[in-house]
């Protein structure tokens, strides 16, 4: 079997606001959790404990990646910042 590939570049990535996005969900994940949380004895009864545990984990794993979209818009920016300095003396010698 051959193995496929690709005839044309891969799309540039989407950027918008990352992190505005990932903290909106995390409290989002973390509200479902709260509004879940007083009826844990009906869940418990009724075979759907999962749904609570579900939305705990996502906030946990949001706040994970609130950490980590913090820190990669932080070297996107530090990144352009560096780009931009080395570009300004060539330009201003021209």
């Amino acid at each position: 079997m051959a193995k496929w590939t690709p005839t044309h570049e891969a799309p540039e990535p989407l950027e918008g606001p990352i992190v505005p996005t990932i903290i909106g969900l995390t409290i989002l994940w973390f509200v479902l959790f709260l509004v879940q949380l007083p009826f844990y004895g009906w869940f418990d009864d009724h075979g759907h404990l999962w749904w609570l545990w579900t939305c705990l984990a996502g906030a946990g794993l949001g706040l994970i990646g609130i950490w980590y979209v913090r820190g990669r818009d932080a070297a996107l920016k530090r990144m352009a910042a560096a780009a931009s300095a080395t570009e300004t003396p060539s330009s201003a010698a021209e």
